[in-house]
């Protein structure tokens, strides 16, 4: 039998809150998806302005971060033509990603979930998801 550790309702609602802050401080609406440690949607807000190209995907970012427990960004590094994994952006049905803005939520070593941003840059994505999990990971604290 298994102990597994994951995100719930209440966990979503503040990595939300987090990302929903950061991207008004930045002045990008955001659509942020939260998925559970196997990539299940939890939760997903659209921002008023994130665009509706966004909204699948910031739930594929989510879902590529938990599922495959790595950061997008780093499947971008890897999957470039000649990498190590070069065409794997095709791998499941199109649905692992390869742009920044999709983080693992790591507690206490284990990916107890995912979560993913789009909307803006792949930097400013990315920011917004960090900040996201670092409002999660004080409220831990």
């Amino acid at each position: 039998m298994m102990t597994i550790k994951r995100l719930d309702l209440e966990d979503a609602g503040v990595l939300l809150a987090g990302a929903r802050a950061r991207a008004a401080e930045i002045g990008v609406p955001m659509c942020i998806a939260i998925t559970d440690e196997g990539g299940n949607l939890v939760a997903f807000e659209r921002m008023d302005g994130g665009k509706v190209t966004s909204i699948t995907i910031a739930i594929d970012k989510s879902f590529t971060a938990s599922g495959a427990k790595k950061a997008t960004h780093e499947y971008g590094e890897v999957s470039q033509p000649g990498a190590p994994v070069y065409g794997i952006a095709s791998a499941i049905g199109g649905r692992l990603m390869v742009v920044g803005g999709g983080l693992p939520v790591v507690v206490d070593g284990d990916v107890v979930g995912g979560i993913g941003v789009s909307s803006g840059t792949p930097a400013q994505d990315r920011d917004v998801a960090q900040a996201g999990i670092d409002a999660f990971l004080a409220a831990q604290a």
